[in-house]
């Protein structure tokens, strides 16, 4: 009875948001003011709402694994100041998760872009260099949630060569605004974009980082796609005696028009001098097609939402499959690989709705589930 309420209620906000809000859906909305001089001062929202419904996840015992929920994704707001060329200043919370986002200060110069504070690590191109708002599926993919370090306090430099290449080194300092990290890290990230226009793009990128341990622990453990759950089907628990963390990333991208295809290798190895290191990797390959015939932008070395050639908006489809392997050695954190079915609806410039249907394999121990999961979004973003 419970879920089919929480899935009526999800259904309702679907059916009559668009109704809301279409009439204004490609108008520019009057958040920002820009001064004579260039500067632009503003406000930037994004809303996302989630359902995730799962079946197929009964234990022996009869009881459920997961429970269906219902719940605001993200409450995100920035306060922003810029002035293109010269420089930008970004202030962000996310009320929902009542954490700091991006809080920087970034300066253009002749020597490239020069930012400082919080923002995300580079390793991870799915989910540190795409826009939050402009992802094909509710989550990222099962290896980016493993070896993804999130957002971090730092310095960063950053710098086109020509308009093909794009170089980005980081240094991330002990801790972050929400107190929630631990060590230090060094970064690097290079993209080569051989192939760069409105309705085509070559992207090849590849990236690294090194962060050295305070307390001599780490966990790498992921969600089944969906966010609305603490359920893990593969988690490593608690690794011991953990001098520092390397990662490695792989990624390619191919734009041609309406179709879209995306993939990246990613791994994580945790080195312990005492005993044996822990190593985990895993990897994605997404293909998109916009049924309606817009292709995607590409901006900031990600790919953007598409701009609607319809009233009625732009659809598509998306596939993806992602695997993620973290046993290794005595640590038996277990495997799994989802397949992820999704059908996206752009209504103008600020308004998305997306399904999501995940099928996901996992392997731990002695739990063997293999849940069916279907994930609906309703998401505002100014």
């Amino acid at each position: 009875m419970g879920r089919t309420v929480r899935k009526s209620r999800i259904w309702l906000v679907l059916l009559l948001s668009p109704i809301a809000i279409t009439a204004r859906a490609s108008d520019d909305w009057p958040t920002h003011y820009a001064f004579g001089n260039g500067v632009d001062v503003g406000l930037k929202g994004l809303l996302q709402y989630d359902s995730n419904d799962f079946g197929n996840d009964r234990l022996p015992g009869g009881m459920h694994v997961f429970d269906d929920a219902h719940d605001w994704r993200r409450k995100e707001f920035n306060l922003y100041v810029n002035k293109s060329g010269v420089f930008e200043i970004n202030a962000g919370y996310d009320f929902q998760a009542r954490a700091w986002v991006d809080n920087y200060l970034a300066v253009e110069t002749p020597a490239g872009r020069f930012r400082a504070g919080q923002f995300k690590t580079p390793v991870g191109w799915e989910d540190g260099n795409t826009s939050t708002g402009a992802t094909l599926f509710l989550e990222r993919a099962l290896p980016e949630q493993a070896v993804h370090e999130g957002r971090r306090v730092g310095l960063e430099w950053q710098r086109g060569i020509t308009s093909k290449w794009l170089l980005q080194a980081v240094w991330f300092a002990r801790g972050d605004l929400n107190a929630d990290a631990d060590g230090t890290t060094i970064a690097g990230r290079a993209v080569f974009t051989p192939v760069r226009s409105t309705d085509a793009v070559v992207h090849l990128g590849v990236s690294a980082s090194r962060e050295e341990r305070d307390d001599g622990t780490a966990r790498v453990r992921v969600r089944p796609e969906v966010a609305l759950t603490p359920v893990r089907l593969v988690d490593t628990g608690t690794l011991q005696g953990v001098d520092h963390v390397d990662r490695v990333g792989v990624e390619a991208g191919w734009l041609r028009g309406p179709l879209l295809l995306q993939g990246e290798y990613l791994s994580l190895r945790a080195h312990r001098p005492a005993m044996s290191d822990f190593t985990s990797q895993g990897g994605y390959v997404t293909a998109a097609w916009l049924l309606t015939g817009e292709a995607h932008g590409y901006k900031g070395s990600g790919f953007a939402n598409p701009v609607p050639a319809h009233a009625w908006g732009a659809v598509e489809l998306a596939l993806r499959f992602s695997t993620l392997d973290l046993d290794s050695g005595s640590v038996t954190g277990g495997r799994e690989h989802d397949w992820t079915l999704g059908l996206n609806w752009y209504l103008g410039k600020h308004f998305k709705l997306q399904a999501n249907y995940i099928r996901a394999f996992s392997d731990c121990g002695d739990l063997d589930i293999d849940p069916r999961i279907f994930a609906l979004r309703a998401q505002l973003a100014f």
